[in-house]
């Protein structure tokens, strides 16, 4: 099993009660010089995670993946992990907010300038850590799949009927197939297939189960272009 590196200066910011937590949760196996000491915890995971690399993953060499909860409300997931989110709030300069463990760590004029943030200090390891609730991540995380999904079907007016992290389209009580999210992958299964098909998007697969109804049916979604329409329109309709 790998774990996320921490570092001396994330560290710092843990209770020892959280260290010593940490400290299990590694299997960490240097010998705590001084309990009672916060260093001295820090000084021993530090030390274990230097000695034994294999077991470590550095948390940016895990693409992030952007959920659009609604317009005004974004999480940042790596993996199944929570990195960070964005939200809006009334301010008249700088109404976008970045915020991790539920505190605000950075705000901006536009949403895309608190993209940048995430991805550049996730990049260089700056960003403060989500603290993880196993009971809560993989809960939030199926939320947020099927909402983008929820959201997409209502474009055309289909039915959804979901598990969590992958949803049964219906239209007019006929079955179109299945849009899912897992392992970091947007797909789609046809009603007449049971071939996943990757897509980029929510968008692209909701979108590909309503050409399954035009003749566009057998071409593939990149050899699509602008003057490719349908009863839907065309897919750079829908992405612009």
């Amino acid at each position: 099993m790998t774990h996320a590196i921490y570092t001396y200066q994330q560290l710092q910011h843990k209770s020892i009660a959280r260290l010593k937590q940490i400290y299990s949760e590694i299997a960490c196996t240097v010998e705590v010089a001084d309990k009672r000491c916060k260093d001295s915890w820090i000084t021993a995971i530090i030390a274990h995670q230097s000695t034994h690399p294999e077991q470590f993953i550095s948390p940016a060499s895990i693409p992030l993946t952007p959920i659009e909860i609604s317009f005004y409300d974004h999480e940042y997931y790596a993996g199944d992990k929570l990195i960070a989110a964005i939200t809006y709030d009334n301010d008249l300069t700088q109404p976008w907010v970045v915020m991790v463990n539920n505190k605000e760590i950075h705000r901006a004029a536009t949403v895309m300038l608190c993209h940048r943030y995430i991805c550049s200090h996730y990049k260089d390891g700056t960003l403060p850590v989500q603290e993880q609730n196993a009971t809560d991540t993989n809960g939030n995380t199926e939320n947020a799949i099927m909402c983008q999904i929820f959201n997409e079907c209502q474009k055309y007016g289909f039915e959804i009927v979901g598990d969590g992290i992958n949803g049964i389209i219906y239209n007019d009580e006929v079955k179109l197939g299945e849009v899912g999210y897992t392992e970091g992958s947007w797909w789609v299964v046809r009603a007449a297939n049971t071939e996943r098909v990757a897509c980029q998007s929510a968008l692209e697969a909701v979108w590909r189960l309503a050409v399954t109804q035009t003749q566009l049916l057998n071409r593939p979604f990149e050899m699509l272009t602008p003057m490719d329409g349908s009863s839907y329109g065309s897919i750079n309709e829908l992405l612009n």
